[in-house]
């Protein structure tokens, strides 16, 4: 079934719909808030939140033309918004858990040097504004077209595609020669 067929089944009652949805979601929202805080444990803590804050307000969701998956990436967003501005935010960033995440090779020795290009990309994306990580994160990460981006970051899609450009333009300053 497609996403708001899911939605249309589980607001008329069908518990195993929304299980479907989680299941189909939960990867992509997993990832979304794992890469904005960078500690596996709270993103797993707000991951679990976003789905629980969603079956909550299934009945109230209604189709706006766009997959389903950019409303739970928005109360991810909303989530990880909030944890941020509350006073137990630590300001430090781990990246060796994404790390965890790039996608393996044939042999250990590619495998570090691919550790070593993602924790280096990964330092620099954090040297960006929050704007641009939030953009590169929903763009590259997330694989949002550029008007779900626009929608989520409540910008137009000119500004999206502007600040697209100025990330990455940035990013290629920013990354050692060899990475580029």
């Amino acid at each position: 079934m497609a996403g708001w067929d899911l939605v249309r089944a589980t607001q008329a009652g069908d518990q195993e719909a929304f299980g479907q949805l989680y299941d189909r979601y939960h990867e992509m929202v997993f990832r979304y808030v794992l890469f904005r805080v960078g500690d596996r444990q709270l993103a797993e803590d707000l991951t679990a939140e976003t789905f629980l804050r969603a079956l909550r307000r299934i009945g109230s969701v209604s189709y706006q033309g766009r997959d389903i998956g950019a409303w739970f990436v928005t109360i991810a967003r909303n989530l990880v918004l909030d944890h941020v501005k509350s006073s137990r935010y630590r300001l430090e960033q781990t990246t060796s858990e994404i790390a965890d995440l790039s996608p393996s090779t044939t042999g250990p020795e590619q495998q570090v040097l691919d550790g070593a290009t993602y924790e280096e990309l990964l330092r620099c994306v954090a040297k960006l504004n929050s704007d641009q990580k939030e953009c590169i994160a929903l763009r590259f990460l997330q694989g949002l077209s550029v008007a779900e981006t626009a929608r989520l970051m409540g910008r137009n899609e000119g500004a999206v595609k502007a600040l697209q450009h100025r990330a990455v333009r940035r990013l290629a300053q920013l990354l050692p020669e060899g990475l580029r």
